[in-house]
């Protein structure tokens, strides 16, 4: 039987260990959009006590695959980039929200916005593949 799209973020997250060992939630789910959150630990951050580049790359990256993969058919990213806008500090709270911006029977184009509150942190883009394997329930 397959997966409702809105529920397919929340069972994607439970087998995610790297997405559960930052500490995301998602906050909002629905077909074609998906926001996270995360707060910033002390061991994500670099030697300029700021977070690793990565940290933001991974919320982002994650926001992406769980909305990429709402439509019920598993995708899998092609492209990504990031732009880093301003740096994160231990204790931040972080947001990333997916909305597919364009899609066709097989791509997938997505604009993620990471936020510190209001404030644009980050801005990350990708391409994902959409397979013909649909997502079920176990």
């Amino acid at each position: 039987m397959p997966l409702s799209g809105a529920k397919i973020p929340y069972k994607m997250l439970k087998d995610d260990a790297y997405s559960q060992w930052l500490g995301i939630e998602i906050l909002e789910s629905q077909i074609g959009r998906v926001k996270v959150g995360m707060t910033i630990r002390k061991e994500m951050l670099n030697g300029f006590y700021k977070a690793h580049g990565g940290i933001s790359f991974a919320l982002a990256d994650s926001a992406f695959a769980f909305a990429a993969n709402t439509h019920g058919k598993h995708a899998l990213t092609v492209e990504t980039s990031i732009n880093h806008i301003e740096a994160l500090n231990e204790g931040d709270y972080i947001t990333a929200e997916s909305v597919i911006e364009k899609k066709n029977n097989k791509l997938g184009f997505n604009i993620i916005e990471v936020k510190r509150e209001e404030e644009l942190v980050a801005l990350y883009k990708g391409v994902v593949y959409r397979t013909q394997k649909e997502w079920k329930n176990d």
